[in-house]
């Protein structure tokens, strides 16, 4: 997305986003820009400082395989101050704050309160959770719009459980400890993908605003998962939306070929592709319900797609210059999949802007 110098002087108090490539320079330059909220890179090679800091600002999550040389850039148009609390390094404005968390095994301790051992990716995810919380409610973001979640060999299993499963038991745990019940109130938006063998890193995005969670009623609401799926369900929704005044956002979870609970089309990248795109227009179709206008298509939205496998990604191209505008922005990643059965999964981002705005 983006915007005229202009209309970001008129308009404050909304969000801006994009994928973009630029060079380090250019990063370097941004990391100073008074409306930047955050800079997310997939590559380690950008950045660093004489030291060997990484630039304020500026996140770098290290995926396993190739994809696309792009950033995915976070801004506003109010100025903004940075800080840390914990393990968290943020930025924020008046109306958002966006912040990340990365944390080891040596970050948590082995054993709980009474004694059991317990999986240290769990520990991580519970830790990390609460910290978001409790930093959310200090500063006065209620509103925890939007989160990624980058789970260490997220297929693999120690302590006799699939990592990704234990992230989900920390995860829930720490929403149950905080007062954050998925019946209760708005679960935010999610992704959880595979990174290298590491750190358990997540961003994350709040706000002052009251958003709107979404659910898609070709699903099983994720919180809501037979235990077949784990101890504990992914807390998630599927979609959440907010109202800015004149900009209205739409945050769509990673959302793969899963109708129901179940996978489908298991070893057909193709088919897994046109099933994530006809869940993410019916989470749309829910969206423009719940908002009681037309705000939303396919070709609104900026897309993150994650690929099991890089040598599928001329199949899933393809299949999705189908289905949308060539003037869609794409980014592409290679990256594990919550699921072993599943080869693709896709999340979107859109900022609607009406009375005239652009």
């Amino acid at each position: 997305m983006t915007i005229s110098a202009n209309a970001m002087i008129a308009d404050p108090g909304h969000l801006y986003f994009s994928y973009i490539r630029p060079t380090n320079a250019a990063l370097q330059s941004l990391s100073s820009e008074e409306g930047l909220l955050g800079v997310v890179t997939f590559r380690t090679d950008f950045c660093r400082e004489d030291d060997g800091t990484t630039l304020e600002g500026i996140l770098q999550i290290p995926l396993s395989g190739r994809g696309d040389d792009l950033c995915e850039i976070w801004q506003t148009t109010q100025p903004v101050i940075g800080g840390k609390v914990g393990d968290i390094t943020y930025r924020c404005s008046r109306d958002f704050l966006f912040g990340s968390i990365t944390l080891t095994a040596a970050d948590v301790p082995a054993v709980n309160q009474f004694g059991l051992i317990i999986p240290p990716l769990q520990s991580c995810a519970e830790l990390a959770y609460k910290q978001i919380f409790s930093l959310l409610d200090h500063h006065g973001y209620p509103d925890l719009l939007r989160i990624w979640n980058f789970i260490p060999d997220i297929n693999g299993v120690s302590h006799y459980l699939e990592h990704y499963r234990q992230f989900n038991i920390g995860r829930q745990n720490a929403f149950l400890a905080c007062g954050r019940f998925p019946e209760k109130q708005n679960i935010p938006a999610a992704s959880a993908l595979g990174s290298i063998d590491g750190p358990l890193v997540v961003y994350f995005l709040a706000a002052r605003h009251k958003s709107v969670a979404v659910e898609n009623p070709r699903q099983t609401s994720a919180y809501h998962y037979p235990r077949e799926y784990g101890p504990s369900s992914p807390t998630f929704s599927r979609a959440g939306w907010i109202d800015l005044g004149q900009q209205k956002v739409l945050f769509i979870s990673g959302t793969a070929s899963i109708i129901g609970h179940q996978t489908r089309h298991g070893g057909d990248v193709a088919a897994q592709t046109r099933e994530s795109m006809a869940n993410i227009a019916a989470v749309i179709a829910e969206t423009n319900r719940v908002a009681a206008t037309s705000l939303y298509d396919l070709n609104d939205l900026s897309y993150k797609v994650y690929l099991r496998h890089i040598t599928d990604l001329p199949i899933v191209r393809a299949e999705l210059d189908l289905l949308v505008t060539p003037a869609a922005p794409v980014f592409y990643l290679q990256a594990d999949i919550c699921r072993q059965d599943l080869l693709v999964e896709i999340e979107a981002t859109a900022g609607i802007f009406i009375d005239g705005m652009a």
